[in-house]
């Protein structure tokens, strides 16, 4: 396992850990820091490992923070004035 990976499980724990611990503006400011996270991380696997191991981590991020995806669909689906 390189260390990428090693990495990724590590930012997955660490998500699931803040998830569980009570937030007062719904885990949005640890979600903004796991994000600036994992967006360089996510750009490592994809060096180190290769697309399509990317692809499967994006696809767990995304299946992590879920609420911030559905919030940018609807966003970009927004009508603009």
């Amino acid at each position: 396992m390189t260390l990428s990976l090693i990495l990724a499980c590590l930012w997955a724990v660490a998500a699931n850990v803040l998830a569980m611990l009570p937030s007062r503006d719904h885990h949005w400011r640890r979600a903004y820091a796991l994000i600036a996270l994992g967006i360089p991380l996510l750009g490592y696997v994809t060096y180190e490992n290769g697309p399509w191991i990317g692809l499967v981590v994006l696809a767990a991020g995304m299946s992590v923070l879920r609420w911030p995806v559905i919030y940018l669909g609807r966003w970009l689906r927004r009508p603009r004035a």
